[in-house]
């Protein structure tokens, strides 16, 4: 039986967002934040300057307010959209128009989301998270089989073979095995472990976690060594 194994990219610092927008206070403001969050953070106050940039710097996602100088966000969107090098980079409409038709208008180009003015830096924060977390589950394949080290993983028969030997988890710790196993190498914490891993069986907390890998590593026998405890950080599955 032939197994893949599926590695996805996970959130790292240094990823860009294009803010766009003509206030500069605004834009320092945004960037400031953004910057807590470990994103590289690059400007524009024109649409034609929005869409250079995102020709030229291909960023992660991008800001981009609705009331623009020229060419509106409206327009900058849809042209965005129409160029299929950079159409599939989320954007959040920025607006102080709160009108639904507005906001619909937004997304019928093909915005992901949408803030309003004024606004909380947190919301934004929260938003430009969960945009590109969304963009990571679109991009993966929930049926992949997994394959590292000596493990096998089907996510379709929600099934672990460890030296072709079957392996009894529960739903919870199955999800965090995956998680680990879809990324070999990369350190997690146990805040991200929750995030990925969270379902409606199992109340998961981050101190649930740690007894979660436990009992991960006992049921994985000798295999369990692979996965790793960073100290101060939290958990990998090792690299082959």
């Amino acid at each position: 039986m032939p197994y893949t194994m599926v590695i996805m990219e996970p959130p790292k610092r240094g990823k860009t967002v294009l803010v766009v927008d003509d206030e500069p206070d605004l834009r320092e403001l945004l960037e400031v934040n953004l910057n807590k969050d470990g994103f590289r953070v690059i400007h524009a106050s024109t649409g034609e300057e929005a869409l250079e940039l995102a020709s030229k710097e291909t960023p992660t996602i991008i800001i981009l307010d609705v009331m623009l100088p020229g060419l509106d966000g409206f327009e900058v969107c849809r042209r965005l959209k129409a160029d299929t090098r950079i159409k599939s980079i989320p954007v959040i409409m920025l607006t102080a128009m709160t009108e639904e038709p507005d906001i619909v208008a937004g997304l019928e180009l093909g915005a992901t989301d949408y803030i309003t003015k004024p606004f909380s830096p947190r919301v934004v924060r929260a938003k430009v998270k969960a945009a590109l977390r969304s963009r990571q589950d679109t991009n993966t394949d929930d049926n992949a089989i997994i394959s590292a080290h000596n493990i096998v993983i089907d996510p379709q028969r929600h099934e672990v073979f460890v030296d072709n030997e079957a392996v009894k988890l529960t739903s919870t710790e199955f999800r965090v095995l995956r998680f680990l196993a879809m990324r070999p190498g990369w350190v997690f914490s146990r805040y991200q472990i929750v995030d990925a891993v969270k379902g409606e069986d199992y109340a998961v907390t981050e101190r649930s976690v740690d007894v979660q890998v436990v009992a991960l590593r006992k049921k994985l026998g000798t295999s369990g060594k692979l996965i790793e405890t960073v100290r101060g950080v939290g958990y990998r599955l090792k690299e082959e």
